[in-house]
């Protein structure tokens, strides 16, 4: 129990460490938010005009929670930078020669990422209830909600981990990010309803792991929530969600423990 309290101190340390980042790089967090705004009035003034909802219902409710979870995806892509950049200036080396528990390093790294994407998320929302989305469900299915996206959150960083230890540089750490979370966010049912795709992406649509939380949202905001077929993934999206998310932790987090250890090994 005394090495689990040091550890959860350490951790708590190296968190308070990454999140002092913001107010001292204030820029990260500004464009951050202002991306995702872009992509709220993109989607919903420019392309909502021209998107029908099957079964008809609001674009823009249908809209906010793709833009919820597309934004935590990309988190994973900041996390990422941030690790290779520690990695590059020789942080991590530093962290490891101190006398601190080894696992503070990625939990507090985790940690952090959590709290920053709260704000984000907070200020998405805000965003969305300006533009015309709403919650129509009860506030018990709403916290059900925020907490999968964090559960999410949570996976993506470890994944972000992962690629940040994996790269060279921080220049490959953003591309190879974007690389991997760019596709899987669009070739989803983030922003279009699955019946409008192709018929031979429908399925990789389907069951991709940002349909199935995009969707276990829709349900539990009580937002338009069309699918393209009477599969599993449509017909059970909050289980579909909570599987993949526990699928992405149990492989990215020993990957990333395991290049943790291998450092200068």
């Amino acid at each position: 129990m005394n090495s689990l309290r040091i550890a959860v101190a350490d951790g708590i340390v190296i968190s308070w460490r990454n999140l002092k980042r913001v107010p001292r790089i204030p820029e990260l967090a500004i464009f951050a938010i202002l991306q995702s705004i872009m992509f709220v009035l993109l989607f919903a003034f420019v392309f909502g005009g021209a998107i029908p909802i099957p079964g008809g219902g609001s674009y823009r409710e249908f809209l906010m929670p793709g833009i919820f979870v597309q934004t935590l995806a990309f988190a994973s892509v900041t996390t990422a930078i941030a690790v290779a950049d520690d990695m590059t200036k020789g942080l991590i080396d530093r962290f490891r020669s101190l006398p601190m528990a080894r696992s503070a390093v990625l939990s507090g790294r985790t940690f952090a990422d959590i709290v920053y994407n709260v704000g984000l998320l907070i200020v998405l929302m805000l965003t969305g209830l300006v533009v015309g989305w709403g919650v129509h469900s009860s506030y018990v299915d709403f916290m059900y909600g925020v907490l999968l996206l964090l559960f999410f959150t949570y996976a993506m960083a470890w994944i972000g981990v992962y690629l940040g230890l994996s790269v060279p540089t921080v220049e490959v750490a953003q591309q190879l990010g974007f690389l991997v979370i760019f596709p899987i966010t669009f070739l989803s049912n983030a922003f279009v309803p699955t019946e409008t795709l192709p018929a031979a992406l429908q399925p990789i649509a389907e069951w991709n792991p940002v349909s199935a939380l995009t969707g276990a949202t829709r349900e539990l905001f009580g937002n338009p929530n069309p699918y393209a077929s009477s599969s599993f993934p449509g017909e059970h999206p909050i289980l579909m969600s909570v599987m993949w998310t526990i699928a992405l932790l149990v492989v990215f987090m020993p990957l990333a423990i395991r290049k943790y250890r291998a450092i200068d090994r």
